[in-house]
């Protein structure tokens, strides 16, 4: 327990979610469950318990210690063509304008049609891309070469593996020490 013995909270102690072959659900957001919704999955018999916190909860007639790394019994197959969204467009172009190629936070970026609506431009993975607000009104409804906006990279479907490695590159806010070598047990070594 927490120091003075009080336990933290409900948003305290998550739980890294790992599929069956021990790599993460995603990356992006990171696949986390609550400390309750992971206890939940250990009493049915869905997950193993890989790593514990030093905390434990109890009942009238139990003390369970709080998991910090647990592992689906199950493989769950990745969608073989991710939802087209516009996190899913941000997260392709690595949250960086395909105009000017800066990076910005999410609530500053936007998606341009490279191909305008108003010209018959379809609002789909292959015509649109990440803008910053001021290349988006820069361009307005013009066409790339009329405005000399042409996007660093060509727009197309990413695959959902591209969307998960891209996903690894952005660190989570909150990273327990038990989830680095589940989170990191590919990545190149150090010479």
């Amino acid at each position: 327990m927490p120091d003075g013995g009080h336990f933290a909270g409900a948003h305290a102690y998550p739980a890294l979610v790992l599929n069956a072959d021990f790599r993460p659900l995603s990356y992006f957001p990171l696949s986390i469950w609550s400390w309750q919704d992971a206890i939940k999955a250990v009493f049915l018999d869905r997950v193993s318990v890989l790593n514990e916190y030093d905390v434990e909860v109890h009942s009238p007639s139990l003390a369970l210690r709080l998991p910090s790394v647990i592992a689906l019994k199950e493989f769950i197959p990745a969608a073989r063509r991710p939802a087209f969204t516009r996190f899913n467009v941000f997260l392709r172009d690595h949250f960086a304008c395909q105009y000017c190629g800066g990076s910005h936070p999410t609530p500053d970026l936007t998606f341009d049609h490279v191909i305008p609506r108003s010209r018959g431009g379809r609002t789909s993975w292959d015509n649109v891309v990440t803008a910053c607000g001021p290349c988006n009104l820069r361009k307005g409804n013009r066409l790339p070469r009329e405005c000399q906006m042409i996007p660093r990279q060509t727009p197309r479907q990413p695959t959902s593996w591209e969307l998960q490695e891209n996903g690894r590159s952005f660190p989570p806010n909150y990273l327990h020490e038990s989830w680095r070598d589940y989170l990191y047990w590919d990545s190149e070594l150090e010479n």
